[in-house]
């Protein structure tokens, strides 16, 4: 297929579905709702159980105990306990947004205008932007780093028209999409060189495959049932991989083979996390290259040497005592 030229945006039937291209990935389309207070308040709703799917627990405090979560938040001096405190108070605002806006829907079906400039959508708007400010300081339930894009989806969907913020949405699954491709590829260029994980590349581009599925395709789309048990298993396939030695393995390609199973458990459960929330992840996707990294250049194969012999299982720096290091910066 001929992509050159191609903008974002654009649109296209592929194998009878329509799809739209963002970012270099043709993204299954779906069609925005009637831009109504009443969409705007269902789709806020999704996204704030969305938001409470992935984040740390504990901060989903309802929005009748603002005036409490803020008094707690501020009277704190510990500054572990203010983050998780200033992480229940943006739980709270943002729930009390949701509060607001469904009073406002239910007003305007009594034939009460509602126009943008009320009192309530006003307030509606102060409470999505404080919560977002807060945001920052909330973690994704994993505790490795925060996720502030969904802490800014409902202000866009509040602010914006639906097919405007449909549009961001498929820009961020695009950019999913390429970071799972890049964890998928990382994993693969380090693996495919060694002996013992060698059949392993097609799982982890048979799960890489699998996500992007999953991740483009909504809970409600009847799709996800098929996308998300293929998810699963490809993931469990993954997982249930055994490294094969040497018949008489050594120190060194025993700890290689340990290392290499627990880089790809934590692969695996990174390109979860990003699946799942839809949104990039860049400090985790960061710092997990970076260890495949170390992993690559402690156990990448030696050269052949002049006599022809190959050493698969031996660190490039040589020493078990530099492996057992390595194992530790893992």
């Amino acid at each position: 297929m001929d992509d050159v030229g191609l903008v974002d945006g654009a649109k296209r039937a592929i194998d009878g579905e329509w799809r739209v291209h963002y970012g270099g990935y043709w993204i299954k389309a779906y069609d925005a709702p009637a831009d109504s207070l009443n969409a705007k308040r269902i789709l806020i709703e999704a996204l704030t159980r969305r938001l409470f799917n992935h984040v740390e627990h504990g901060i989903n405090i309802p929005g009748r105990r603002l005036g409490e979560a803020r008094r707690a938040f501020e009277s704190e001096g510990d500054l572990p306990k203010k983050r998780i405190k200033g992480a229940m108070l943006a739980g709270a605002l943002f729930n009390r947004a949701t509060d607001v806006l469904t009073k406002a829907v239910e007003l305007q079906a009594l034939g009460i205008d509602i126009d943008p400039d009320n009192a309530l959508m006003r307030e509606c708007g102060d409470l999505l932007t404080e919560s977002l400010s807060l945001g920052r300081l909330v973690l994704h339930r994993s505790g490795e780093e925060g996720i502030d894009e969904l802490w800014g989806e409902p202000l866009k969907a509040f602010a914006f028209p639906i097919e405007d913020f449909y549009k961001s949405r498929y820009m961020k699954i695009a950019a999913t999409m390429r970071d799972i491709d890049r964890i998928g590829q990382g994993m693969t260029a380090v693996f495919g060189s060694l002996r013992p994980f060698v059949g392993l590349a097609p799982a982890i581009g048979e799960f890489a495959r699998a996500a992007k599925v999953k991740c483009e395709t909504l809970q409600t789309d009847p799709a996800i049932f098929e996308a998300w048990s293929t998810f699963v298993t490809a993931g469990e396939r993954l997982l249930a991989f055994q490294p094969v030695g040497s018949q008489r393995s050594s120190i060194d390609e025993r700890l290689q083979m340990s290392q290499g199973v627990q880089l790809i458990a934590a692969g695996k459960e990174l390109v979860t996390h990003v699946t799942r929330a839809r949104v990039p992840m860049p400090k985790s996707t960061r710092e997990y290259l970076d260890r495949v990294e170390r992993y690559r250049a402690a156990w990448a194969p030696r050269q052949l040497g002049p006599d022809g012999a190959e050493s698969m299982a031996t660190m490039v720096v040589g020493e078990t005592a530099q492996n057992e290091e390595t194992a530790r910066a893992l």
